[in-house]
């Protein structure tokens, strides 16, 4: 009896042994093969311009190629809707900005959820939104425009590059915080959008820093305040809107590394931990920092929890304003 509990012993141990080691085989093997990193939007914009900073870093540090894969349309919900279902293996990634969670509030029909249908690898950063008029227009602060709106209840307009986009949220946010009424001008794109505003066709708009320091600096535009806690860097002598009397109001810019629900843990961490190192240095810093770009490395855990907190506060923006998307 002794001597078969010993051979048998001798067979099943290295067996569990094979078992056990498994995962850490699958982690250390992981990546072997190409990754592919969707980007929903059209090439040279600040998204693809983040997803190809960090994807060329990404492929030199993990030893596998690293491409980037423009899938525009539909307010990012094409690519968004590829990388949702994508195996859950971690050789599709998704480069999301802040559309992964506002669409599922804008589109009643979505085939995808933003917040249950991917696993939170990273934030990559974030951009304050400027707020800015014709350099024509009479405001020279965000309290005169207030009042002027206030004055003239309907005669006020801003533009966006369409609806459910960044900039039609904020304005909406803009109008609710500061209690007065605007129309919105809807536009496909934001360079015709931007035409009318530099006419002065609409009253003002939320921008990226980097659509708008162009024309800031040739005169055309008029940066009345920034958003987010603290001044741009690109645009160090514009107030912030708490320092301009809108402690409440925050509207960014963000990007956020996602993969599809279900990916093995120990890859969301072995990209975690390579998307951190990635941001750290110094040549990536430079490129997204000349975006207008703060860096915001963070944990899956932290990332999931910031994508929670933006759904339920732009959901609250988007319901109260009767927002639908296109």
């Amino acid at each position: 009896m002794t001597s078969t509990l010993v051979l048998l012993r001798r067979r099943v141990a290295p067996v569990l042994l094979t078992l056990l080691s498994l995962p850490a085989l699958a982690q250390g093997s992981y990546p072997d093969k190409l990754i592919r990193l969707v980007v929903p939007f059209a090439a040279g914009g600040a998204v693809d311009t983040v997803g190809r900073s960090v994807a060329e870093k990404l492929g030199t540090q993990m030893g596998q190629p690293v491409i980037v894969d423009n899938k525009p349309g539909a307010n990012a919900n094409i690519g968004t809707d590829n990388v949702a279902k994508a195996p859950a293996d971690g050789y599709t990634l998704l480069v999301a900005a802040n559309g992964v969670v506002t669409n599922n509030t804008l589109y009643q029909n979505l085939s995808f959820n933003g917040l249950k249908d991917f696993a939170p690898v990273s934030r990559l950063g974030y951009a304050p939104l400027v707020l800015v008029t014709a350099a024509s227009a009479p405001y020279q602060s965000v309290q005169q425009l207030i009042a002027a709106a206030r004055a003239k209840p309907g005669d006020m307009t801003y533009g966006s590059a369409g609806n459910g986009s960044s900039g039609h949220l904020a304005g909406a946010l803009l109008a609710s915080v500061g209690k007065f009424d605007a129309l919105h001008v809807a536009y496909k794109g934001g360079s015709p959008a931007l035409i009318d505003l530099i006419a002065g066709r609409v009253s003002f708009m939320l921008l990226n820093p980097l659509e708008v320091l162009p024309h800031i600096q040739s005169g055309k535009l008029k940066a009345l305040a920034v958003s987010g806690d603290k001044r741009a860097a690109l645009l160090p002598n514009v107030p912030t809107m708490a320092e301009s009397g809108l402690p409440n109001f925050e509207a960014t810019v963000w990007w956020t590394l996602l993969a599809p629900a279900g990916t093995p843990a120990e890859v969301v961490a072995r990209l975690n931990a390579e998307t951190r190192k990635a941001l750290a240095d110094p040549a990536v810093r430079e490129r997204l920092n000349g975006l207008g770009a703060v860096i915001t490395p963070s944990s899956p855990q932290e990332t999931a929890a910031f994508l929670k907190s933006e759904s339920a506060k732009w959901e609250q923006v988007i319901r109260t304003a009767n927002i639908k998307g296109d």
